[in-house]
C-alpha cells in the first residue's frame, strides 16, 4: 500500500475515535473532536497531493479518498444532529446530496463517462468542514458566525449538487430521462 493510500486509511480510521470523543463525553471533548475532525479532514488535500506528486494515483484511491471524506462528514452530521447543534434538515441535504452525486457518478462510468470533481465541489467540502468544525466550538463562537458558516455550507452543497446534474444531463437523458 502506498502512502497516500495509508494517509486515507488513516483518515478512516480516525472517524471512530472522533465519534468516541464525543459521545463518551470525555472532558474538553468538544475541542478534542474538532481538532480530530480537522486533522481528518485535512488529509483528504495531503493524500491527493502526495498522489500526483509521486505520481502514485491508484484505483484503490481514487474508491477510497471520496468514500473516506463522507464517512467523515456523514458521522460528523450525524452526531451533531444527535447532539442537537445541527437541524436534521440540514443533515439529510448534506447526506442526501452525497448519495445523490455518487449515484450519478456510477451511472456515468457504466456509460464509460467520468464525472471530475469540480471547483464548486472543493468548496462545498470546505465550507461543510468549517462549519461543522465551528459547531464543535460552539459555545466560544458567536451563534451568528456559526449559523453562517452552516448556510454556506448548505448552499454550496446544493449549488455544487446541481453542477454535477447540469454537467451530466447528456447522460441522463441518454438513459432513459
Amino acid at each position: 500500500m502506498n502512502l497516500p493510500n495509508r494517509v486515507t486509511l488513516v483518515r478512516i480510521f480516525l472517524i471512530p475515535l472522533f465519534v468516541a470523543v464525543v459521545t463518551l463525553k470525555v472532558p474538553y471533548g468538544d475541542y478534542i473532536a474538532a481538532v480530530i475532525f480537522i486533522l481528518a479532514a485535512s488529509t483528504d488535500g495531503l493524500d491527493g497531493y502526495i498522489a500526483r506528486k509521486r505520481k502514485q494515483v491508484t484505483n484503490l484511491g481514487k474508491l477510497m479518498d471520496p468514500l473516506a471524506d463522507k464517512l467523515l462528514v456523514s458521522a460528523a452530521l450525524i452526531v451533531l444532529t444527535e447532539l442537537q447543534r445541527m437541524p436534521s434538515w440540514v443533515t439529510l441535504i448534506i447526506i442526501g446530496r452525497e448519495f445523490a452525486v455518487t449515484g450519478l457518478r456510477a451511472l456515468a462510468v457504466a456509460d464509460g463517462v467520468i464525472i471530475a470533481a469540480g471547483w464548486l465541489g472543493k468548496i462545498k467540502t470546505v465550507t461543510q468542514i468549517i462549519a461543522i468544525a465551528s459547531l464543535f466550538f460552539i459555545g466560544e463562537l458567536p451563534s451568528l458566525l456559526v449559523y453562517s458558516a452552516v448556510a454556506v455550507a448548505v448552499f454550496f452543497t446544493l449549488w455544487s449538487g446541481w453542477d454535477y446534474f447540469y454537467r451530466s444531463w447528456p447522460v441522463i437523458k441518454k438513459d432513459g430521462f
